[in-house]
């Protein structure tokens, strides 16, 4: 298991002793990686955990980079990947093992995600299970964009979903390896979906496991109301899905993503947020720099596509329409 830290010795503090409390799991080795932070924190983990092995980063690689480095050197049949800023709770980990070892087919498997600041609600990243739609917008299971569900137990069943969360990701390790681990040209954000995306084209299934239970502070890294979390957002979405979309529909879909996204960027100016609608702008062009390496990164993927069975958990309208327009504000109001 690993937990990435970035000058999260706050997190740290608060939630690294309720994971030693409640991972009671024998076979688990817990491992801090920082990515070259500059709060203290990994002299905090040596002096209060030092039964923890920490992995020190030079630089910051971001969520993926630092993921993908601190992974290479774990030998494990299951890779756990989990934010600092998460409270687990006791015997989390056993549902989601245990559902792994009956399910060989299963890569990957979350827990439900409730919110830290409000634990009767469910929380951004990940919910109960993640979904996307034509367009590549993500939605879960008691998310649908800033709408938040509160927790009724209507999402407690077991479901295969199109993708988890990275706050707390469980997968198969030679999964992990054989698909190219997260893309590290993604930073942060939406790679997860993209790691999921490229699992189920490989032929395997991923579910939420709500028996797990995780609670969430969310958006400690980058805050929500930083613009850098809208370039990121938008950049890797359209990276994303020029990397797996089949390539039949591509450029419509690609077509109407600019669109909305051009949209999206006039509101900003409406609302007198001229770094957000810039930051729209500057996603397009990093995403236009690299549509050469993506399209070289597809023809050498092509052979590792062995499954379109993922097409079936896409919602094949615009969860924008149904959101904005239609005023569905709900999951299950969406998908009916």
């Amino acid at each position: 298991m690993v937990i990435l830290n970035w000058n999260g010795i706050g997190f740290l503090r608060q939630y690294l002793p309720l994971l030693v409390e409640h991972t009671t799991f024998k076979d688990v080795e817990l491992v801090v990686a920082d990515n070259n932070s500059s709060d203290g924190s990994q002299e905090y983990v040596k002096q209060m955990f030092p039964t923890i092995r920490l992995v020190e980063f030079s630089k910051n690689y971001g969520f993926a980079g630092g993921y993908n480095l601190a992974l290479s050197k774990i030998e494990a049949k299951y890779f756990i990947l989990l934010n600092s800023d998460v409270e687990v709770t006791k015997g989390w980990i056993e549902p989601l093992l245990d559902f792994l070892d009956k399910n060989e087919n299963v890569a990957a498997v979350m827990p439900k995600v409730l919110s830290v600041h409000d634990r009767s609600m469910f929380e951004y990243a990940g919910a109960a299970g993640g979904y996307i739609d034509i367009f590549g917008y993500p939605f879960c299971r008691g998310r649908v964009f800033d709408h938040l569900e509160k927790d009724n137990c209507q999402y407690d069943d077991v479901a295969e979903v199109f993708w988890a969360t990275g706050a707390c990701l469980t997968i198969r390790s030679e999964v992990y390896k054989a698909v190219g681990g997260l893309d590290e040209h993604f930073f942060a954000h939406m790679e997860e979906i993209d790691l999921c995306w490229r699992v189920h084209w490989a032929g395997f299934r991923i579910f939420c496991v709500p028996q797990s239970l995780i609670f969430h502070y969310g958006g400690g890294a980058l805050p929500k109301e930083n613009p850098k979390k809208i370039f990121f957002n938008i950049r890797n979405s359209l990276y994303m899905m020029l990397k797996n979309l089949p390539l039949a529909y591509l450029p419509f879909i690609l077509f109407c993503r600019l669109f909305f996204d051009a949209v999206a960027g006039f509101q900003f100016l409406l609302k007198k947020k001229p770094a957000f609608a810039w930051a729209v702008v500057r996603a397009w062009f990093s995403f236009f720099v690299k549509v050469p390496f993506y399209l070289n990164y597809r023809q050498k993927s092509h052979k590792t596509r062995v499954s379109k069975e993922w097409k079936k958990l896409v919602f094949h309208k615009s969860v924008v329409c149904s959101y904005f327009v239609l005023k569905k504000q709900t999951f299950s109001q969406i998908i009916k």
